[in-house]
């Protein structure tokens, strides 16, 4: 008995202990946390690396912090941040280092990779560039979940990545655009490989084919935009019958065609984007069966008519983006979207009146985002409109709409973008309710009154654009509240005071003041660090001197100073600006010469330099102008040209005011290649310089109304893209260079007013200039003139035997009457018939007969020839 009691107790302990062993978590295995350890030694901390971390399922910014920092080998690694272990066996299952701030390069002999039990591995939202994907992901046989997105890697994608057969969510996004790529017939192998796939999403990655047949059966979401692929999107990808999610934005090669019958994954589909994309035809009626979507953007695409019936019946839209389209007809009632957060329909063809608004339904209580931009809709907005109380962004620019602003849109407590630009408002702009407005575009209207001090008080308030309108009074210190203002426009107003001290003391960007009455002097300090990029102020009443604190704004790229009572020599040193390339001082007091300098980097990226209707003297500036680097060449990259912008492109383009081609342009958009030197109205004198032949980028040159002389220099020639040339109401002498004929861009020419002669060359673009182009030139003769050059109108030259045959054929065109032709040659006949007579009656040379006899010969030739021709 006692052997038995022996036996049962020994039993019992050990079952015991199993039973308390296998409850407790096993600790992580010493060779994991030392390779987990060496991961971290291989990588630095930089906030910077995960400076912008999104959730793509929820869309919210994510606060990145270092994960890594508190890994400690003197506790459990399954304890670590990040870090998650199987409870069973304790080894690694999960490695998360998503916005861990991780900087540096991965390796291919990376301890990571010793990690062989990993199911999920997160490396998003970190810096490894320069890093490639090692074909050693490969071997991560168990991997359930792969996310590389916003990593830095780049290069080609191993073909080992699709040996990951129990993938069920794969991500792949790249921060620098098509740094990543598949190599050809790589991505139909992972289709066809990766059969678990529930959630495929690769963003900016060069994929550069066509979509192949093969999908996973299980997949719920598929994201492919921004990825080079082009040909018809297989239908069969629309029947998945568990596809909830599909994003093909952005592939402009693509076709995309719907089923005209119900979708299997009708039932499912929640996200629809395909903007950017290739959509045949019209939306069909099947589209009526989508009733569980919640997301429709199919902006860019193509789309015309009027906006598809089928579409009222997904009530449970939310965000529904037609944008960039070209549908047209009177605007539906969107009032029955009761669940409606975004309604995008920018640029179309749309009329009518946003009659709608004044619904007092449900729907309008959700609604956060309206832009009706850019269509043709007209009347007044209704003011019998509430309930959009979550209105946070409305856009209704460039449109025909008139009358006052409603009081109901100052009201909106939630209002942080508002964009009524481009339309006929009047009236004053009232004080606004919200605290939350960060961009205000009111410009283009016919608004008046003074800024509204809501204004001027908005703690998060970045853009204010009031440009353009009849707003008056003065800009009220309290502007310098606006801690974070980027961009302040506020041109072609009725302003009047000072400008305040703040606003160059500011993190201002963009400060456009031109066009109003303001006075007083720069007498500023720019600091150093400056972030301005954009200062216009010409048209003003501003005196005084260039700041030379503005050496400081190492950013700037526009400075218009022009049209004010400036009163200073030429600021040499602004060209010591890096990334200077408009410059106006046009119509100033600016005085005396512009001094040389030996620095060649002096103005090295200058586009625009106007310094016209100043007293500026001396010689033209040789050193000045021969430092013009970016007018050195030109840059074939831009034979689209584009706008001048800062990074905010899509927000604001830069503006000047120009004289070209004889006009001026006030407050122009400026093109990248447009390359423009105006010195006109000056004092210059002396020659031109040969070597602006060299600025071969010039588009306009204008010198005229100073006291220059000497000669055209034939080394304008090399100006292959001039299109105006303005040397007028000067003293330059002698003839007009042969060599500029062959300038084909040339468009406009204005020579006048000089002491030019000589004979005015002909063929091209010179037969195209009127007799303006060259009056007060007595010495002058050829067309247009009146004066001629003779027969031809041409300078006197010495001609090569096919210049010489050429005039035959010349002489020889039916434009010349027969009967005057005849007379001649009858004439010159009788002539040399007396001169022969003559010479054998007084036994002139024999030499002297046969020269006569030739000249005979060919005379007659001559009137055979024409007898037979008429």
């Amino acid at each position: 008995m006692g052997y038995v009691k022996l036996v049962f107790f020994t039993l019992y302990t050990f079952l015991c202990q199993l039973v308390i062993s296998s409850s407790l978590p096993h600790l992580c295995p010493d060779d994991q946390a030392l390779a987990l350890l060496q991961l971290k030694n291989m990588f630095t901390i930089n906030p910077n690396a995960s400076d912008y971390c999104l959730d793509i399922i929820t869309d919210q910014v994510i606060q990145s912090y270092p994960r890594t920092l508190l890994w400690n080998k003197s506790t459990d690694c399954c304890s670590w941040d990040g870090v998650h272990c199987d409870e069973m066996t304790g080894q690694l299952i999960e490695l998360d280092f998503s916005c861990s701030q991780l900087q540096g390069k991965f390796h291919s002999n990376s301890s990571l990779f010793q990690l062989f039990n990993l199911k999920r591995l997160d490396l998003s939202y970190n810096n490894f560039t320069g890093s490639l994907i090692s074909p050693k992901f490969g071997e991560f046989s168990s991997l359930t979940h792969l996310d590389l997105l916003n990593s830095g890697f780049t290069g080609l994608i191993p073909t080992e990545i699709s040996h990951l057969s129990k993938l069920q969510v794969l991500r792949i996004w790249d921060v620098d655009p098509y740094g990543l790529r598949f190599g050809p017939h790589n991505f139909e192998l992972l289709l066809k490989n990766l059969t678990q796939l529930r959630e495929l999403d690769i963003y900016s990655v060069n994929i550069s084919s066509s979509i192949p047949l093969n999908f996973s059966s299980y997949l719920t979401t598929l994201w492919l935009p921004f990825t080079q692929l082009h040909g018809v999107f297989p239908e069969r990808v629309l029947h998945l019958s568990n596809l909830e999610s599909l994003d093909l934005s952005y592939n402009p090669q693509l076709t995309v065609r719907f089923p005209t019958i119900k979708w299997n994954s009708s039932a499912s589909l929640m996200e629809l984007h395909l903007s950017g994309v290739n959509i045949t035809g019209t939306i069909p009626e099947s589209f009526g069966h989508l009733t569980s979507l919640h997301e429709l953007d199919m902006g860019y695409s193509n789309l015309a008519g009027p906006i598809p019936k089928p579409l009222w019946n997904l009530t449970h839209i939310e965000s529904l983006l037609l944008r960039d389209n070209h549908l047209e007809g009177p605007i539906p009632q969107f009032s029955r979207f009761e669940k409606l957060r975004e309604l995008s329909l920018r640029n179309n063809n749309l009329d009518g009146r946003l009659e709608f608004l004044s619904f007092n339904s449900s729907w309008s209580q959700l609604l956060e985002w309206l832009d009706f931009s850019s269509n043709s809709i007209t009347g007044p907005i209704p003011s019998n409109v509430s309930g959009l109380q979550n209105l946070q962004r409305l856009d209704l620019s460039s449109n025909y709409l008139n009358g006052t602003i409603p009081s109901w849109i100052f009201s909106l407590p939630s209002l942080y973008l508002l964009y009524l630009s481009n339309n006929t408002f009047s009236g004053k702009i009232q004080e606004f309710k919200s605290n939350a407005l960060s961009l205000v575009y009111l410009n283009q209207n016919q608004l008046e009154g003074p800024i509204p001090n809501s204004l001027l008080n908005q703690p998060s308030l970045r853009f204010l654009l009031l440009s353009h309108n009849n707003i008056s009074g003065q800009i009220a210190s309290t502007i310098c509240n606006l801690k974070i203002l980027i961009a302040l426009d506020l041109a072609s107003n009725n302003l009047e005071g000072t400008i305040p001290q703040c606003l160059f003391e500011m993190n201002l960007w963009n400060l456009v003041l031109s066009n109003n009455s303001l006075s007083g002097t720069i007498n500023t300090n720019f600091s150093i660090g400056s972030h301005l990029r954009v200062i216009s102020l010409n048209r003003n009443k501003l005196t005084g001197k260039v700041p030379r604190s503005l050496i400081n704004c190492k950013y700037l790229t526009l400075l218009d100073l022009g049209s004010n009572m400036l009163n200073d020599t030429f600021p040499n040193w602004l060209g010591d600006l890096p990334d200077l390339h408009i410059l106006s001082l046009r119509s100033n007091k600016f005085h005396g010469p512009i001094k040389s300098s030996g620095n060649r980097n002096l103005f090295a990226q200058l586009q625009i330099m106007d310094l016209s209707s100043n007293g500026f003297s001396g010689n033209l500036p040789e050193s000045l102008l021969g430092n013009l680097q970016a007018m050195k060449e030109i840059d074939e990259s831009k034979r689209t040209p584009q706008y001048v912008s800062d990074q905010y492109a899509d927000l604001y383009d830069y503006l000047t005011t120009i004289t070209t081609k004889g006009q001026d342009y006030n407050y122009v958009r400026i093109l990248d290649s447009n390359m423009l030197i105006d010195l006109s109205k000056n004092r210059f004198e002396g020659r031109i310089l040969s070597i602006i032949g060299d600025l071969v980028g010039l588009r306009t040159l204008n010198l005229s109304h100073n006291v220059l002389e000497g000669h055209i220099p034939a080394s304008l020639q090399n100006l292959s893209v001039l299109e105006s040339l303005d040397l007028s109401s000067n003293k330059i002498s002698g003839e007009i260079p042969q060599q500029l004929a062959s300038l084909t861009f040339l468009a406009v020419l204005n020579l006048s007013h000089n002491h030019l002669v000589g004979c005015i060359p002909k063929g091209k673009q010179f037969d195209t200039f009127e007799n303006t182009s060259y009056q007060g030139n007595d010495g002058l003769h050829g067309l247009p003139l009146s004066k001629h050059c003779g027969r031809d109108d041409r300078v006197p030259q010495v001609m090569t035997p096919a210049e010489l045959d050429q005039e035959e054929e010349e002489e020889d065109s039916p434009m010349i009457s027969w009967q005057a032709v005849l007379m001649g040659y009858g004439c010159g006949l009788v002539i040399g018939l007396s001169i022969i007579y003559i010479m054998w009656s007084t036994q002139y040379p024999a030499w002297f007969s046969r020269m006569n006899l030739k000249l005979e010969h060919r005379i007659t030739t001559r009137m055979k020839k024409h007898k037979k021709r008429y």
